[in-house]
């Protein structure tokens, strides 16, 4: 049989399972599914779009019967090309369960599909009065499914924690196609094993997530914020560490070093930035009587610990504008025509000094250009290489070899190689070192007893 009938014969059963217009192979509908942010890229076989747990079970079921690799996409928002078909097979795209299913403030849930967009849901029950705390950087694009897929974080994970911290109840059809509930609607819960836990960050090799049920919380009544300038990366550093010291714990604690905000100098203009080689951003949030006066105390202690400037944002407008810089950073870092291969480290926060040492060493040694940014208060640091063409078989050498050096340096001093990101295809040379021996030894035990034909997300890193 060739390839072709072999698509057609595959096209022809999921069709059967299916209607017709949940089933693709056209050449656009493969291209579009065949990659997320990350340069990887790979065409499935064929595209799915189930409306249902039913479908995706019946899906699977199929897979299985016929041995035949399965992929789980949603929005294709990631960074390390966990959803990229490398074996083709099946793609399922989650897009079309995008249903909020209930908001409810008396339980503190709500019940969502995973084709939800985390900035949408986020709006959603704000209209409540309530709060769902996870923020990606990509909130308004990514969907919750792929946030529970990667245990994503973002700034206010320092106050608030990361995905799995919401994540109460899971509904996920296993390789067989068997529906697994696990947790549910109740915020405290020891019955069993942790499988909800389980299933969150295992990047759709254990199953595919067919609903969430998230713990919600009441919505702060006020937020505001500072923008600090300081004179380099130590100096920002060592405020991050005595604002904490001081018994603050702020909603957000993002930092930016002088590559960076160099870069911003050049795509915004040097009168849109303040003045030194390091920004910090402090936000705050509760109630409107302890914002203000806890956004006194903060202005005068970042005056105390040097500050070269301070931007005051009292509101949620003025929130924005800081914010908005943030994102310009990102913006800026793509303006300079370089490639951002974007390493979302994790440091012990004592060891932020030394990672930025390092990066510059690395930099010196390497000849290639390394901005650090992001989440100061939980030492998680977005390290990124910018490489001027990665297409390039010479340049990517040179910055895998880079990549090896940083991720030995971070193993070494107690980080870990991703906080927010997952590992995918990025990461996976370094998963056998970042994990050791005995726990890839365990990863696979729970792969082989959960997905025993290996057809969940194959080629990724227990491969």
């Amino acid at each position: 049989m060739t390839a072709s009938n072999n698509i057609t014969e595959l096209s022809l059963g999921l069709s059967s399972l299916l209607r017709p217009e949940q089933v693709s192979s056209t050449p656009d509908v493969l291209a579009e599914h065949a990659s997320d942010k990350w340069h990887a890229s790979s065409l499935p076989d064929i595209v799915v779009f189930p409306e249902s747990t039913a479908d995706v079970a019946a899906v699977l079921k199929y897979a299985s019967a016929h041995d035949i690799a399965v992929y789980t996409r949603a929005a294709g928002s990631g960074h390390t090309g966990a959803c990229v078909p490398v074996h083709h097979g099946i793609l399922i795209s989650m897009m079309r369960m995008n249903q909020i299913l209930e908001i409810n403030p008396a339980d503190g849930v709500a019940v969502v599909q995973p084709g939800v967009i985390t900035g949408e849901l986020q709006r959603a029950v704000r209209e409540h009065g309530w709060y769902y705390p996870p923020d990606p950087a990509s909130l308004k694009e990514c969907t919750i499914g792929g946030n529970i897929a990667t245990n994503a974080g973002g700034p206010r994970c320092l106050k608030y924690g990361v995905t799995k911290q919401y994540a109460l109840g899971l509904e996920t059809v296993l390789a067989s196609g068997e529906v697994l509930r696990s947790g549910g609607r109740c915020h405290k819960n020891s019955t069993g094993f942790d499988l909800t836990s389980l299933m969150v960050g295992s990047e759709g090799m254990l199953g595919i997530i067919t609903e969430i049920t998230v713990r919600l919380i009441p919505h702060p009544q006020a937020r505001a914020m500072l923008g600090a300038s300081f004179v380099d990366f130590a100096a920002a550093a060592q405020a991050v560490q005595a604002i904490l010291d001081s018994g603050t714990l702020p909603s957000a604690l993002e930092i930016t070093d002088g590559f960076t905000m160099a870069a911003a100098r050049d795509y915004l203009g040097n009168d849109k930035l303040p003045p030194g080689d390091a920004y910090l951003m402090v936000e705050i949030d509760g109630n409107e009587e302890t914002v203000s006066r806890e956004l006194a105390r903060l202005q005068q202690f970042l005056s105390d610990q040097g500050a070269l400037r301070i931007d005051e944002a009292p509101d949620e407008d003025a929130c924005e504008r800081i914010w908005q810089l943030r994102r310009d950073f990102s913006y800026s870092l793509k303006h300079t025509g370089l490639t951002k291969l974007n390493e979302d480290i994790v440091v012990p926060r004592s060891k932020l000094v030394e990672l930025v040492n390092f990066a510059t060493q690395l930099q010196q040694d390497t000849g290639i250009p390394i901005a650090c940014f992001g989440h100061a208060g939980d030492g998680n640091i977005h390290t990124n290489l910018m490489v001027d063409n990665y297409a390039d078989p010479a340049t990517k050498k040179k910055a895998d070899a880079a990549l090896d050096s940083l991720f030995t340096w971070i193993i070494g001093n107690g980080g870990v190689i991703s906080g927010e990101h997952g590992i995918g295809l990025a990461k996976k040379p370094w998963i056998k070192q970042a994990l050791g021996e005995t726990s890839m030894a365990v990863h696979r035990s729970i792969k082989d007893s959960l997905d025993p034909k290996g057809i969940l997300n194959p080629g990724k890193f227990l491969d």
